[in-house]
C-alpha cells in the first residue's frame, strides 16, 4: 500500500508549480503567494515544499525555466512557419497570440515577474528576453533583411521588437480569450508596431564605430 501511495519522482514538484500557476491564473500575484497557500492548492503538506524548493523565489526561478521552454517552442514554430519576409511580422504575432491563449497562466506569471518584487525572478525573465533578442538578430541576419545595420543597431532594433511584444502582452491578458474582436485588435496593433519599427530600421543609417 505504501508503494502505491508513494509519489513518482518529480510529481510533487510539478504539483507545486502547477498550483502556483493556477493561483496566478485566478488573479493572485505571484509575489504575494505563500508556501502554505501553494501547498494547500496542490494538496500537499507544507513540509514537502522544502524537498523541492528552497523558498518561493526558487519556485519562481524554476517556473521561469518552464516558461523558457514555452517561449522556445513558440520560436521554433515561428521559424518553421515564417518562410516569406513580407509575412514575418503578421505570422509571428499570430503565433505569439496563440501561445499566450494556450498558456495564459505562464504569461500572467511573466507579466507579473517583469514588474515584481523578486529581483531574481525579474532578472531571470529579462535574461530570457535578452536571449530572444539575440535569436531574433541571428534570424534577421540569416534572412538578410537588415544588412545595412551594424551589430549594435541590429541588436537595438531587435530589443525594441521584443519589448513591444512584451508590452502588448498586458493588453492581451486584459481581455477575454473568447473576445475574438478585441484579440484581433491587439494582434493587428502589435503587427503595426513591428512594421513601424522595421520601416524605421530600413531608413536607419548605422555610423561606423558606434
Amino acid at each position: 500500500m505504501a508503494d502505491k501511495q508513494r509519489r513518482k519522482p518529480g510529481e510533487t514538484r510539478d504539483k507545486l508549480m502547477t498550483a502556483a500557476l493556477s493561483l496566478v491564473g485566478k488573479g493572485r500575484h505571484f509575489a504575494s503567494l505563500g508556501i502554505r497557500e501553494v501547498t494547500r492548492e496542490a494538496g500537499i503538506v507544507p513540509t514537502s515544499f522544502y524537498r523541492h524548493f528552497r523558498n518561493m523565489d526558487d519556485l519562481g526561478l524554476q517556473l521561469v525555466d518552464e516558461l523558457g521552454l514555452v517561449l522556445r517552442k513558440m520560436m521554433r514554430e515561428a521559424r518553421a512557419n515564417v518562410l516569406q519576409a513580407d509575412k514575418l511580422m503578421a505570422e509571428s504575432v499570430a503565433i505569439f497570440v496563440r501561445h499566450v491563449e494556450a498558456n495564459r497562466s505562464f504569461f500572467f506569471f511573466m507579466a507579473q515577474g517583469l514588474a515584481g518584487e523578486s529581483h531574481a525572478v525579474q532578472e531571470s525573465i529579462r535574461s530570457e528576453m535578452r536571449f530572444f533578442t539575440s535569436e531574433l538578430a541571428n534570424d534577421l541576419r540569416r534572412m538578410r533583411l537588415v544588412e545595412h545595420l551594424n551589430d549594435r543597431d541590429l541588436d537595438m532594433t531587435c530589443d525594441l521588437v521584443v519589448r513591444s511584444v512584451a508590452f502588448s502582452l498586458t493588453d492581451l491578458l486584459g481581455i477575454s480569450p473568447d473576445d475574438e474582436y478585441q484579440v484581433e485588435q491587439v494582434r493587428n496593433r502589435t503587427t503595426r508596431f513591428l512594421q513601424l519599427i522595421f520601416v524605421g530600421a530600413a531608413h536607419w543609417r548605422s555610423v561606423e564605430g558606434s
